[in-house]
């Protein structure tokens, strides 16, 4: 169930970004405001950012047989 858990803090971090860039770009808010959003994007960037390589070095794992990688075609099933 850990997947699921890291998967929904990345799509709830991923939508409180937008929400905190949309909120910037309108600019209705103080100088202040804006200071604490920014810090507040830029630490969800951060742990985006890390969840992303997370998960690509877990694919990076899973692509590797015998010491080789070896690409296999994706089937949707």
């Amino acid at each position: 169930m850990p997947k699921k858990k890291s998967a929904t803090l990345f799509e709830d971090s991923l939508a409180e970004l937008e929400q905190l860039v949309s909120l910037l770009e309108q600019g209705d808010i103080s100088l202040e405001e804006s200071l604490k959003s920014f810090e507040r994007g830029v630490g969800l960037t951060r742990s985006c950012q890390k969840a992303l390589q997370e998960a690509e070095q877990k694919v990076q794992i899973l692509l590797e047989k015998n010491g080789t990688q070896t690409l296999e075609p994706f089937t949707d099933e």
